[in-house]
Formats: C-alpha cells, sequence, structure tokens
C-alpha cells in the first residue's frame, strides 16, 4: 500500500511501507527461518498473510494541537501534533469516528498535553474495535480533574456514536514514555468489551492487551488449537496466556486448562470469558514463580511471551520439566531461538509466520516443540 503520510515524511512509523506486500512477507519468512537455522528438520507451514491496510483494531493515537483544534495521531521531533486520522493501518471503523472524538475533546475542553512544557492534560485516545463493531474509548489523562470533564461528555459521545460500548478515563500523570498509567475509572454502564477472536469471545477490559490484527489472531489461536488437539493432553498451561486466547481454544471435554498471566486486569478478563468452561480457570502470577511452584507439569504447555521471550529461569524449567509438548508463540524470532538453545531436549516440529504487523519488520512465529526421547 501507499500513504500519503509516509510519502510526505510526516510519519515514518510504518517501515516498510511502499514496499511490495509479497516481498514483506518473504523476507519476514526468510529471516525466521534464518533465526531459527539450527532447527533444519522443522517443516514450516504455509506463512498467514494479512490484510495490507485497516488491519488495525487499536489505535493509540498521540493527543497534540489545542483543545479547540486537536490533533490525534503522533508528535514531530519539536513535540508538535502530527494528526493521522486518516492513517490506513487502522481499521476504517476506527478511522470513521476520529471526528466525533476531536469534537469530545473540544467539548470536554480537554487541553492536550505539551511534552517540552509539561502542560495540559490529555496524552492518548486508545480505541478499540470488535469484529461487530462496537468500541471501547480511553483517555488518558494526567489529572482526576479530567475525569470528570470526559465524564460530562459521555453522554453527547454515547449518543453521538451507538456503537460506544466502553469509554473509560486512565490515569497517567507521570511525565515518562510510557502510554498510560496504573489507574482506570470507567464511565459507562458496561466494563468489557466483547470480542470474537477465532473461535472465542473474549471480554476485554480496558487495561487488557489483545492482540492489534484480530483476523491473524484468530488463525494463530486455532493454529494452537489444531496442535494441542492433534496431542490429546488432559492437561494444558498456558503461559503469558493475557485474556485467554491459547486457553480457551485448548478447551475440551475432560480437559483441564490453567491460565496464568500477571496482568490482574486480564485476568479478570479471561475469566468472565470462560464462564460456563468448568475444565477452564485463570489466574493471576508471574509465570516462572508459577510453574515452580505449581507441582507435578501438565502434559501440554503454551507460552506467548513479550518480546523479550521466556528467559533462562523458565526455559530451564521446562528443559527439565519432563512436559512432552510446548506450543511457543513468539513476537520476535529472536528470543526464541534464543530461548530454544536452553532447551536442547526439544525439537521443533513445525512451524509458521503470521503477519501480525503488515509495513514492519514485525511478525509472530509459532513452532511445536516435542520433547525428543531420552539417550
Amino acid at each position: 500500500m501507499q500513504c500519503s503520510y509516509f510519502d510526505a515524511g510526516l510519519c515514518r512509523s510504518c517501515t516498510l511501507m511502499g514496499t511490495p506486500y509479497t516481498e514483506q512477507l518473504a523476507v519476514k519468512e526468510a529471516t525466521a527461518r534464518t533465526l531459527l537455522a539450527a532447527h533444519p528438520d522443522a517443516s514450516w507451514l504455509p506463512a498467514i498473510a494479512s490484510e495490507e491496510s485497516g488491519f488495525r483494531a487499536k489505535a493509540k493515537m498521540v493527543v497534540g494541537g489545542s483543545s479547540a483544534t486537536p490533533t490525534l495521531g503522533i508528535l514531530d521531533g519539536r513535540g508538535r501534533g502530527i494528526d493521522l486520522r486518516a492513517c490506513g493501518i487502522i481499521a476504517p471503523g476506527i478511522r470513521a469516528v476520529f471526528d466525533q472524538l476531536a469534537e469530545a475533546i473540544t467539548r470536554a475542553g480537554l487541553e492536550p498535553y505539551d511534552v517540552p512544557s509539561r502542560a495540559g492534560e490529555l496524552k492518548y485516545l486508545i480505541v478499540t474495535e470488535s469484529a461487530d463493531g462496537e468500541l471501547m474509548v480511553r483517555f488518558v489523562v494526567r489529572s482526576r480533574a479530567s475525569v470528570s470533564a470526559v465524564q460530562a461528555v459521555v453522554p453527547w459521545l454515547v449518543d453521538a456514536l451507538p456503537q460506544l460500548a466502553v469509554v473509560s478515563v486512565n490515569l497517567h500523570p507521570e511525565h515518562k514514555a510510557v502510554v498510560e498509567g496504573a489507574e482506570e475509572f470507567v464511565l459507562t454502564p458496561r466494563s468489557t468489551l466483547p470480542m470474537r477472536v477465532g473461535d472465542a469471545t473474549l471480554q476485554v477490559r480496558p487495561q487488557s492487551f489483545v492482540q492489534t490484527n484480530t483476523a491473524i489472531a484468530s488463525a494463530l489461536y486455532r493454529q494452537g488449537r489444531e496442535w494441542i488437539d492433534a496431542a490429546g493432553p488432559s492437561s494444558v498451561w498456558d503461559l503469558y496466556c493475557g485474556v485467554g486466547g491459547f486457553a480457551l481454544h485448548a478447551a475440551a471435554p475432560g480437559r483441564q486448562v490453567l491460565g496464568v498471566e500477571l496482568s490482574s486486569d486480564a485476568v479478570a478478563s479471561a475469566r468472565i470469558a470462560a464462564e460456563g468452561m468448568p475444565g477452564v480457570r485463570f489466574e493471576v502470577g508471574d509465570a516462572t514463580s508459577a510453574v515452580a511452584s505449581a507441582g507435578a507439569p501438565p502434559d501440554l504447555v503454551v507460552v506467548n511471551p513479550p518480546r523479550r521471550g521466556l528467559g533462562e529461569p523458565l526455559s530451564a524449567w521446562l528443559e527439565e520439566s519432563g512436559v512432552p509438548t510446548v506450543i511457543y508463540s513468539s513476537c520476535n524470532a529472536a528470543s526464541l531461538a534464543r530461548d530454544l538453545e536452553s532447551m536442547p531436549s526439544y525439537r521443533v516440529v513445525e512451524a509458521r509466520l503470521f503477519d501480525m504487523f503488515p509495513q514492519s519488520t514485525h511478525s509472530e512465529v509459532i513452532v511445536l516443540l516435542e520433547r525428543m526421547p531420552a539417550r
């Protein structure tokens, strides 16, 4: 795809913008194969391609400008707002509501945060869209005074956007390079956004992480379920489970599934989604600490860590655990390869690339690991 913002030099966030998509996909797969070259017997399934545009179901927009004329997009090198409301990678349903959200900012009298002077209130708008077209909108502000300002405009906003399901305010008073703070104030009767992803309906709360590319996430979870069902485990642990995507897809009669996640907000979301599934439960905890104290290991472990990977302690636990099957979903093939070096008892049986992030160098790689017989 082509992007007028990229061509004009206004935004270079999409580093591969303008590169033919088939070339992007080929390079990503070649890179992943090279990083996993120590596993030459792995069978690589065909890469799963994404739509080139309109794939982002979650938009994090920096707010700049003024209350009267806010910009939604990014900041330039001098901290001034660059408006990106027509950004082509954002889902059309989100792009369609940016004007109303900008008007809500004006009606609420929220002054955008000015980074150079450290003055102002509103830092970000975070908008998530479900496959059914419902929206969650979060205002990230500096002080509690802004909560009531947003609350006052919610009736108008809900009337202007009937598809709006959840509105919240996140309190982020510090001047630091993170998107949100710890406190969240939900301003609507509903606090969760149902998102159909694959064959499960995830219940997403404001501070819960959810994959931004719903179609590719659906394919990823279904691939995980296919491998899980083929292995036929009676017990499954899903570590770094988030809102439960893999765990919910692993559910089956007679199978016990445990999801472990550090975010209490994500676990609350996962527990809502798992209602009516007696064999599925979720616990708040650090993955490494949880496995060390959980007793007998399960038949199968799913891991979906952040970019840094599993790290040495958890990799070492898996190596010594005796777990026969591991499914490792990685957003960073380099850290995946490093972790596999610490798990020599496992062989990569199958691997597949899922292009979660077109127009960038990032992608998701999932591998099926089987423990080799002891010599």
